[in-house]
C-alpha cells in the first residue's frame, strides 16, 4: 500500500499537499494583493530613501488633478479655417480702418493710419496664446466654474445698470452697455453669451435624462435666460438680446426640450414685444431703425438711412470681383463704422461676390466642423458646450451679414474675428480653445 501511494505521488503526479505547502511558502506576489485581501505587509519604503525629484513631483501634481492634459491631438481643419477667418478679418480691418484712423488722429502732432490695426494685432496675438492654452485644458473642470461665471456675470450686468452715468459707465450713443475699469473696457453682455452657454451645458449635462419634463427641462432654462437676457435688454442692447435668446433656443432643440415649449415660447415673445413696443418706451429708439429697413432709399422724413444707403453702395459697386484689395471708395468718411459692425460692406466693394462668398464658406466651414466635433464629444457636457460655442459664432455672423445687406433692420452686431474690438476677439478666441480642447477627445478623424 505504501508503494502504491509512493507511485501516485511519484514523478508526472501532484501531490495536493505539497501544492498546498508550497502556496503557503509562496510570498505575497505584490504589496496591492496583500493590501486587497487585508493582511498587514511591511514593505519598504524606497521613496523615502530616493532624494526629491521636481519632475518626480510634478507627475505626481499632474495625476492627482489632471487640470491640463495633451491627450490627443487637435482637429487640425478647424484650427485651419478659424486661423484663415483671423488673418483674413486682420487683413480687411487694415483695409477699412487706415482711412478712418488717419482722420480721427488728423488733429494730433503724428497723424497714424495703424490705430486700429496696431491694437487688434496686439489682443489677436493674445488671444491666439489664450486660445491655444484652453486647448490643453481639460473641459470638464469647466463643470466647476458654471455657477461662479454666472454669478460674476449677473453682478457686471447690474453694475451696467447701476452705475450709469458715471465714468465707469459712461452714456455711449444713448446706451450703456460698456464697463470701464481702468485701461480695461468691455460690454459684459459679451460675457453674457458665454456665461448662459456654460450654465445651459452644465445643466442640461445633468438633466439630460428629464429634458421633457417641465421642472427639469424648461423651468430652471426660463428663469435664467429672463434674468441674462432682462438685465441686457435694460441696457438697452436688442442685438445682444436676440443672439442670447437665440443660443438658448439652438441649446434647448439639441438637449431634448419638448417641441411644443417652443411655440409656447414663441407667443410669450411676441406678446412681451408688443406691449414693450406699444406701451413702453424701450424700443423707441428703434423706431426709426425699422422704418429705414423698410425703405432705405426713400425713408419717411426724419429718418437717418444714410448708413445703410452706403452699404447697399459699397456692396453693389463690388460686383463680381470687386475693386480690388484697398480699393473701396466708402471707407473714406462715406461709410460710417467701415472697421466694425459694416466691415463685411468693404469686403464685398474690395473683393466682389468673390470675396463675401469666400467669408461665407469660411463661416460655414467652422460652424460645420465644430458641430461635428461637438456631436462627437465623449460626454453630453461637452456636446452642449461645443454646441453652444459654435452656434454663437454662427448666429453672430449671420445676423451681421444680414444687416449689412439690409435684410433685416440696422442693429449693432460685430462680425466675428473681422470687426474691431479687441476684449471681443480675446474672447471668440478664448471660447474657440475650448473647442478645440474638445476635439482632443472627440470620436472624430482628426484631418
Amino acid at each position: 500500500m505504501r508503494e502504491q501511494k509512493k507511485r501516485r505521488t511519484g514523478p508526472g503526479k501532484i501531490n495536493r499537499a505539497d501544492s498546498r505547502t508550497k502556496q503557503k511558502k509562496r510570498p505575497a506576489a505584490a504589496p496591492a494583493q496583500s493590501r486587497a485581501a487585508g493582511t498587514a505587509v511591511t514593505i519598504p519604503n524606497e521613496s523615502a530613501h530616493m532624494p526629491f525629484s521636481p519632475r518626480r513631483a510634478m507627475k505626481k501634481v499632474r495625476r492627482k488633478y489632471k487640470i491640463f492634459s495633451v491627450r490627443g491631438g487637435v482637429d487640425r481643419m478647424f484650427l485651419y479655417v478659424l486661423m484663415a477667418l483671423l488673418v483674413f478679418g486682420l487683413v480687411m480691418l487694415f483695409s477699412s480702418s487706415y482711412a478712418v484712423s488717419y482722420f480721427e488722429s488728423s488733429g494730433s502732432k503724428s497723424p497714424s493710419s495703424y490705430n486700429y490695426i496696431r491694437p487688434q494685432l496686439i489682443f489677436a496675438a493674445l488671444g491666439c496664446t489664450i486660445m491655444f492654452a484652453v486647448s490643453f485644458f481639460d473641459y470638464h473642470h469647466l463643470h466647476k466654474f458654471a455657477f461662479p461665471v454666472l454669478g460674476i456675470t449677473l453682478l457686471m450686468l447690474v453694475a451696467v445698470r447701476v452705475l450709469r452715468d458715471t465714468s465707469l459707465v459712461p452714456n455711449i450713443n444713448g446706451t450703456y452697455r460698456w464697463l470701464y475699469l481702468g485701461p480695461i473696457n468691455f460690454q459684459p453682455s459679451e460675457i453674457a453669451k458665454f456665461a448662459l452657454i456654460l450654465i445651459f451645458a452644465h445643466l442640461i449635462s445633468i438633466n439630460y435624462d428629464k429634458m421633457e419634463t417641465f421642472r427639469y427641462g424648461v423651468l430652471p432654462y426660463g428663469l435664467l435666460l429672463a434674468l441674462i437676457a432682462g438685465l441686457v435688454i435694460m441696457e438697452p442692447h436688442v442685438s445682444a438680446t436676440v443672439i442670447i435668446v437665440l443660443l438658448a433656443a439652438v441649446m434647448l432643440w439639441v438637449g431634448g426640450i419638448k417641441k411644443r415649449w417652443y411655440l409656447l415660447a414663441l407667443l410669450v415673445a411676441v406678446l412681451a414685444a408688443a406691449y414693450l413696443f406699444f406701451f413702453t418706451d424701450k424700443f423707441e429708439y428703434a423706431i426709426p431703425r425699422v422704418l429705414g429697413w423698410l425703405d432705405p432709399f426713400n425713408p419717411p422724413e426724419g429718418t437717418d438711412t444714410w448708413q445703410t444707403q452706403q452699404s447697399l453702395m459699397a456692396i453693389g459697386s463690388g460686383r463680381f470681383f470687386g475693386l480690388g484689395l484697398a480699393q473701396s471708395r466708402q471707407k473714406y468718411l462715406y461709410l460710417p463704422e467701415p472697421e466694425n459692425d459694416f466691415i463685411f460692406a468693404i469686403v464685398c466693394e474690395e473683393l466682389g461676390f468673390i470675396g463675401a462668398l469666400a467669408v461665407i464658406i469660411l463661416f460655414a466651414l467652422l460652424i460645420w466642423r465644430g458641430v461635428i466635433i461637438s456631436l462627437g464629444a465623449k460626454d453630453k457636457f461637452g456636446m452642449m458646450l461645443g454646441i453652444g460655442l459654435t452656434a454663437q459664432v454662427g448666429i453672430q455672423a449671420i445676423l451681421n451679414i444680414c444687416v449689412v445687406t439690409n435684410t433685416i433692420p440696422n442693429t449693432g452686431i460685430s462680425l466675428p474675428f473681422f470687426s474691431y474690438g479687441g476684449t471681443s476677439l480675446v474672447m471668440l478666441l478664448a471660447e474657440m480653445g475650448v473647442v478645440l480642447s474638445i476635439s482632443r477627445t472627440s470620436n472624430v478623424d482628426k484631418i
